[in-house]
């Protein structure tokens, strides 16, 4: 089993010296939450991810979910495991505290993700879906369905799904087969099925409250036409207790490749009642208040398998013996792997990316509360955009790399890492499933090149690579050498930028072929922004912790040196064009 000790440093260096967002400082609602606080919380929530999540991680892997006998069963240790998680308050972490939570904001919430995702990805898919359906209820429900459903999901005592993939519609939505006959209560009957639904049942909680899109008889068909409702997997009666069965079951338990303690259910639904929320119809965009924030944590999933990886490649290079290096003072023969140049480059590729993508999800954390709650239309509308805008980005950027590095990791390992000795392997196939669910990393690339370079609000790209150069524009001599570099980046994603809006016009293929590489050309200067501003709270601060920051700065220079060039060869790629991936004859 792999060993893992939270980042703590990195996330508390993070809250106190990154907070720089004016925006997300006028938030009143968080006066409250300081350094001092946080770092109580996190410390709590390190000890519960290594000494009670963590051993989760083999047990799901050895003991599948099962359905036995209708009932989905998890894993040895998962009951009580939950219970103590439960009862410490960890899922109402981000909740408002009207229905029970502790009112974190994302700034904090997000370093328990990570955390929980280093631990037992398998495990925390029972919690990550609950808090993605109170997001959604709590935006577009009534006063009284929140009432009625939200404590209990607030207090982790039921918990929720998201059901959209059907056996014809997986991205296509306006596919789906799935019906909603409403009866003269104003209820409506749902039937239908739904596949790869996450913990779409299983023994944990007491209810699962199920949120379905579906298409009402009178509706038009695709998109236009579909709806949400919530359909309990328990009748909840007026006065809030458990009623009966409602008509929804599961099927079968999918049997996976990695995640296997996570519960992915076939459910079907048979007359089951359900409750429509919000408006006839609009049921997509409605879900997709779930699925954008899901796209994030997503993202947050493949940074927390990409830092236990590295810590455990790191730990294994510091003990391995193997070979001699160029320079080697081995009297015995062999030198430890980590003195090869090859095994730290690879080490400094996984801590350069990690630490950039963590500096990257805080700023995009601060920017997400601002669009919720900044008081300022004009200013939360401006986040909203820039939180649109790296989404598709922090989902698809974090999990491919986090699948190089579980990759790296492997390989620094050698034949262990191929086993199931070492626990890597695992974390491979992990994090395999992290690039499809939630939208292939490809439909999040077609997203951002066809829907999110520009909106309504305007040239939205345009007013984040002003932004980025403000940042580097900042008046500290010794990061004047690495701000040289990045706007010679900048100048690259700009060009690259009038490339596809003007391929937009001429040929939609061209844009097609080119969208991953754009995703990343964008991904891997917004990790060289973060690093700017590490890097100028590192120059500024560093004679308070000289060795703190030393390590700052030349991870930097090698993310700078070895990382960054990347984004030029997926620039000189694309913009080769589509004629020959479109005219090539297959046999």
């Amino acid at each position: 089993m792999p060993n893992y000790t939270a980042p703590l440093d990195d996330m508390l260096f993070l809250f106190d010296k990154l907070r720089d967002n004016k925006n997300y400082n006028e938030l009143q609602k968080y006066n409250e939450v300081n350094s001092d606080l946080v770092k109580d919380i996190l410390g709590e929530a390190a000890k519960i991810s290594e000494n009670l999540i963590l051993p989760l991680a083999l047990s799901g892997d050895e003991h599948p979910a099962q359905l036995e006998n209708g009932v989905v069963r998890t894993p040895p240790g998962y009951k009580e495991a939950y219970n103590k998680y439960i009862e410490d308050g960890w899922i109402s972490l981000s909740c408002d505290p009207k229905y029970g939570g502790q009112g974190m904001p994302k700034t904090v919430s997000a370093f328990f993700d990570e955390m929980l995702s280093s631990t037992s990805l398998s495990f925390k898919l029972y919690s990550e879906l609950t808090i993605g359906a109170y997001n959604c209820l709590l935006r577009h429900a009534t006063d009284e369905m929140k009432d009625k459903y939200l404590p209990k999901m607030v207090e982790g005592k039921w918990s929720g799904t998201m059901c959209l993939t059907e056996p014809v519609c997986g991205t296509d939505l306006g596919m789906l087969k799935t019906k909603a006959v409403e009866q003269k209560d104003g209820t409506f009957k749902i039937s239908g099925q739904k596949i790869f639904i996450t913990s779409g049942d299983h023994d944990l909680t007491e209810n699962i409250i199920h949120l379905v899109i579906a298409r009402a008889s009178d509706s038009p068909a695709g998109t236009k036409g579909i709806s949400l409702f919530l359909v309990p997997k328990y009748i909840v009666k007026e006065d809030g207790s458990i009623g009966p069965r409602n008509g929804v079951s599961a099927g079968s338990v999918e049997h996976k490749m990695g995640i296997k303690g996570s519960a992915t259910c076939v459910l079907n639904f048979d007359e089951a009642v359900g409750y429509m929320i919000g408006p006839k119809n609009k049921g997509l965009s409605q879900m997709f208040t779930m699925m954008n924030l899901e796209r994030i944590v997503v993202g947050i999933q493949g940074l927390g398998i990409s830092e236990i990886a590295y810590q455990n490649s790191l730990s294994y290079a510091k003990e391995r013996k193997q070979g001699k290096t160029n320079n080697s003072k081995s009297t015995n023969g062999a030198d430890f792997i980590i003195e090869h140049a090859d095994i730290r480059k690879s080490l400094l590729n996984m801590k350069s990316i990690i630490e950039g993508e963590r500096a990257l999800c805080f700023w995009l954390s601060q920017q997400t509360e601002v669009s919720l709650h900044h008081s300022d239309e004009k200013i939360k509308q401006e986040a909203s955009d820039y939180v649109s805008l790296m989404t598709p980005v922090v989902k698809s950027l974090f999990t491919d790399l986090a699948m190089e590095i579980t990759s790296d990791a492997m390989q620094i390992h050698g034949g262990y890492g191929f086993t199931k000795d070492q626990g890597i392997e695992q974390l491979y196939r992990d994090n395999r499933i992290t690039p499809i669910y939630e939208g292939t990393n490809s439909v999040q690339a077609a997203d951002l090149v066809f829907r999110k370079l520009t909106n309504k609000n305007g040239d939205i790209i345009g007013k984040f690579l002003e932004m980025i150069k403000s940042e580097c524009d900042r008046k500290n001599g010794k990061v004047k050498t690495f701000s040289k570099e990045l706007n010679y980046y900048l100048d690259i994603l700009s060009k690259f930028t009038d490339w596809i809006k003007e391929k937009h016009n001429d040929d939609k293929d061209d844009v097609s072929a080119a969208a991953n590489d754009y995703l990343k050309t964008l991904g891997f200067v917004s990790l060289a922004y973060s690093w700017i501003k590490v890097l100028n709270v590192s120059y500024n601060e560093y004679d308070s912790n000289k060795k703190f920051y030393d390590d700052k700065i030349n991870t930097a220079k090698f993310y700078f040196e070895k990382v960054l060039p990347r984004a030029e060869l997926h620039y000189k790629s694309a913009i080769s064009g589509s004629s020959n991936i479109m005219n090539f004859k297959f046999n």
